[in-house]
């Protein structure tokens, strides 16, 4: 049996004035999900997400707090380059300012990172997001939002 390796995770949910989620493409794995990443040695878990958050969207944190913890099997991933992984999500639910960083559409946030880890980044409603679209790992995450499951540990 191949050993996976465990990653620690923070990444939030950000809502515009509309309510709609802020949902990035990812360049690692093409879908959509919500910005996030690693955590690097040293870090509070809220250090991460607000570094993860900046990094991939531009955007700076000014107010969150923790919404949810997700781990356990459903949190099993295999990259495209066939390494197996298990998060341990930590999702907050955050707060920024998007004045003058939308583009004209009224919902993709302009930005490139430095990275490219974020093909794109827009706004959807959470009604509209196809969740065949999200990542394998992330689909509890959209599901619980759909069908407003709110406990602070999810499995």
């Amino acid at each position: 049996m191949k050993k996976s390796k465990i990653i620690v995770t923070a990444g939030a949910i950000i809502r515009d004035h509309r309510g709609r989620i802020l949902m990035q493409k990812r360049s690692d794995y093409g879908n959509w999900g919500l910005p996030g990443g690693g955590m690097e040695p040293g870090e509070a878990i809220e250090e991460t997400m607000i570094r993860e958050i900046y990094e991939e969207t531009g955007l700076f944190v000014e107010q969150h707090e923790l919404y949810s913890i997700y781990s356990g099997e459903r949190m099993q991933y295999t990259y495209p380059d066939g390494n197996e992984v298990v998060f341990v999500m930590f999702l907050f639910n955050a707060q920024v300012d998007l004045n003058g960083k939308l583009a004209d559409d009224g919902k993709t946030l302009m930005y490139q990172d430095n990275s490219n880890e974020s093909l794109s980044l827009q706004f959807q409603a959470l009604e509209q997001i196809e969740i065949k679209d999200i990542s394998t790992v992330q689909r509890p995450v959209f599901e619980d939002l759909l069908f407003k499951k709110s406990k602070l540990l999810r499995k």
